[in-house]
């Protein structure tokens, strides 16, 4: 593929000729860090909720994506304020839930500035024992739905706008487990999404990068590996322990903040220092 192939238009598209004062290159005029409404998928708990919950820390209005765990978003909500934070249920894998999504979102707070994609789906099945239904599940929700999110949000989003998306450090590691086969492989689609999305949407003044946590305390992680498993994966590590879920917000936080509006199309290992 060359020659105009690059050059050509997509259906959303628009030439930005942006300035270094110019709302493409951060935050706009009449934006601030708590002005901001922040789109969390897959918030009700993990990573997802300590990135909310770091949001209104900031100032900004949360919406809250969950899939079955209502009571667990709802107690979130509260613990944000009503005024600030909403709750919408929603599978990312289908377009429709998806289209719901982004109109009850604006439909409250007007429009979007970060759009985060963190639900996941994570089939622990190597190779001979995965399912098509496992295949399709994990493709859905890991890169269609990023994908289709940010499809359907774009519209609502003005220049100085961004989207992080949430990946894995074994996305590009040769140390992954041969049982976490497709959620690997979806992170590595993630990430090169990444790189490619950031170049369609400069053209709008939206900025797209990818946070890619190493192995973090969620309750998922705690669950599905044992003391001895923990302690040896903790035993890797130069600080010879695993991350908090807030440490991994703290770092998502700093690419929605306009110091960072000159970072886009990257993603962003934050795992500690670990191979």
């Amino acid at each position: 593929m060359h020659g105009n192939y690059f050059l050509k238009p997509t259906a959303y598209s628009r030439t930005v000729t942006p300035s270094r004062h110019s709302p493409a290159f951060g935050l706009s005029a009449k934006m601030s860090i708590t002005d901001l409404v922040i789109v969390v998928a897959g918030a009700s708990k993990g990573i997802g909720k300590a990135i909310a919950l770091r949001a209104a820390k900031d100032g900004a209005s949360v919406v809250i994506n969950y899939l079955t765990d209502s009571s667990a978003a709802e107690a979130l909500v509260t613990q944000i304020g009503n005024e600030r934070a909403l709750a919408v249920q929603a599978d990312i894998s289908k377009s429709s839930e998806i289209i719901r999504l982004v109109k009850e979102t604006v439909a409250r707070f007007g429009r979007i500035d970060v759009l985060i994609p963190n639900a996941a789906f994570v089939p622990v099945r190597g190779l001979r024992d995965i399912t098509d239904e496992d295949f399709d599940r994990a493709f859905a929700v890991n890169v269609k739905g990023p994908c289709f999110l940010a499809k359907e949000a774009v519209p609502y989003m003005k220049p100085g706008s961004t989207i992080i998306f949430i990946s894995t450090d074994l996305a590009d590691s040769g140390s992954a487990p041969p049982e976490l086969l497709l959620y690997v492989s979806t992170k590595a689609a993630l990430n090169q999404m990444t790189r490619i999305m950031a170049k369609d949407l400069a053209t709008q003044g939206i900025r797209v990068n990818a946070i890619s946590p190493g192995a973090t305390r969620t309750e998922l992680f705690n669950k599905t590996n044992s003391v001895d498993t923990i302690q040896k994966i903790a035993s890797h590590n130069p600080f010879k322990r695993i991350a908090d879920p807030d440490e991994i917000a703290g770092a998502v936080s700093l690419l929605w903040k306009d110091e960072s509006r000159w970072i886009t199309g990257q993603v962003v290992k934050v795992n500690g220092g670990s191979p």
